[in-house]
């Protein structure tokens, strides 16, 4: 009675054909390749969202300029185009202490979005954040810093702007693209 069992048991018993277990890989392979290139796709629109910040922030630098005759930031006079507007000490240099005045001066004259109370650096796509100040980096001249950069995603911008060595040119970084967070500056 056992043996009839067992072989009722054993002709039943079906397994995956070859073809199914191809459209299973495929239908896989399908999944990870949409993941891989919607991943792709996140971390190119991260870069071009930085380069956009820098292109604004040096736009807005110079619009500014181009109004009130000082950078922003350094402006001496900036108390009598706003209310409430801290002054700089119009010396043509973002030194330590007018550093958190530039993004508020650029947001008193609605050159940049936001509320130009709030003294917090604006924040980039990497979870760092922006900042303006006098020769980051060694770029010899007033500059735009941006922190925690990835190395590879510095690299990208700054051949795009300059010459892709982290320490020479218009756009440096504090350590060599290599690395996996850098901060970078590009000169104003």
């Amino acid at each position: 009675m056992f043996d009839r069992v067992r072989k009722r048991m054993k002709s039943n018993e079906k397994g995956f054909t070859l073809i199914e277990i191809a459209i299973v890989m495929v239908i896989v392979g399908l999944l990870i390749g949409g993941i891989l290139k919607g991943q792709a796709m996140v971390k190119n629109a991260k870069i071009k969202r930085y380069h956009q910040d820098l292109d604004g922030i040096r736009a807005a630098w110079y619009a500014y300029f181009d109004r009130y005759g000082y950078y922003p930031g350094d402006d001496p006079r900036a108390s009598a185009h706003f209310a409430g507007a801290p002054n700089g000490n119009g010396n043509g240099r973002i030194d330590g202490s007018e550093q958190p005045y530039v993004f508020r001066h650029l947001r008193y004259a609605k050159l940049l979005s936001g509320n130009p109370a709030v003294t917090a650096y604006p924040p980039n796509p990497y979870g760092g954040q922006y900042r303006v100040l006098y020769n980051p980096y060694g770029v010899g001249a007033n500059g735009i810093a941006a922190y925690n950069i990835p190395g590879d995603v510095a690299r990208v911008i700054d051949e795009k702007y300059d010459d892709g060595n982290y320490n020479q040119g218009d756009v440096r970084a504090s350590a060599n693209y290599n690395n996996a967070r850098v901060n970078q500056a590009c000169q104003l």
